[in-house]
């Protein structure tokens, strides 16, 4: 049993949602990824995702887009994140996941990256491009190292596939609310209740929501639903002003964002 099954069982015996924020990897540096790591987790984030820049964005709308573009500018390399994590994941009392392109794991080794990751703390895998005919064998793996390997629903799915994709998944299921791109939003599609509660019916995995999800009015709709609520954009967002404004007040406003989400839980 992974580390993010151990957390969702524990969030469900107590009638809790998680709260995962999504930070870029070296954006603006590695150095600061890793602090906003410390302060979303020090105010009570649940699990932390971290994107490992690519050049050919799947599903990224243009903030997350962005900062993917300024760390891969500036080097920002596969090593660097993964050294980056394994000083900062001890001192984290959340899981970390990785969100990696399929083309980044399949070029750096499965087994390898896998090792690597588990090396460096991480806990888990979301692989947004991994076809599920060819998901078998990387959930092998994965499961042979307690990492979970987390995978994408969209409402565009047909049914008969998410029930394939949940198969293979573990830890939980990614639930993409919204058709397109990452990004913020003021509104979210109206039927996104019932086909999350659909597929909750459908797999014991327990289901987390992204994109899109900025406000807290949001939370408060999806929570009932949902074991998790997953805020990128946002975040993302908020981190990209470190270039030009005082380090400590940036990391404060992340970590005053992820504490009024978190009170909208409640």
């Amino acid at each position: 049993m992974s580390a993010i099954d151990d957390l969702f069982k524990k969030l469900r015996s107590e009638n809790k949602k998680a709260l995962m924020p999504f930070v870029t990897a070296g954006d603006p540096d590695v150095e600061f990824t890793a602090a906003v790591l410390e302060e979303i987790v020090g105010r009570g984030a649940h699990l932390c995702e971290v994107g490992i820049p690519y050049s050919d964005p799947i599903a990224d709308g243009p903030v997350i887009q962005a900062s993917y573009t300024r760390a891969l500018e500036k080097k920002v390399k596969l090593a660097s994140i993964l050294q980056m994590l394994g000083g900062v994941t001890p001192k984290l009392t959340a899981p970390v996941v990785t969100m990696v392109s399929y083309a980044i794991v399949f070029r750096h080794g499965l087994e390898q990256y896998c090792d690597d990751a588990k090396a460096a703390g991480a806990q888990g895998l979301i692989v947004p491009d991994l076809p599920v005919e060819e998901s078998p064998l990387l959930a092998k793996i994965c499961g042979e190292r307690d990492l979970s390997l987390i995978q994408l629903v969209t409402p565009t799915t047909p049914r008969d596939r998410a029930l394939k994709i949940c198969e293979t998944s573990s830890g939980f299921v990614y639930y993409v609310s919204v058709t397109g791109i990452t990004g913020e939003r003021t509104e979210l599609p109206p039927d996104i209740v019932e086909n999350v509660s659909w597929l909750r019916s459908e797999t014991p995995l327990p289901i987390c929501i992204g994109f899109g999800i900025n406000q807290p009015e949001h939370v408060k709709l999806l929570a009932p639903v949902a074991d998790g609520l997953i805020v990128g954009s946002a975040i993302v967002r908020r981190v990209a002003t470190a270039a030009e404004r005082p380090r400590d007040e940036v990391l404060k406003e992340v970590g005053d964002y992820v504490a009024e989400l978190l009170a909208a839980f409640e």
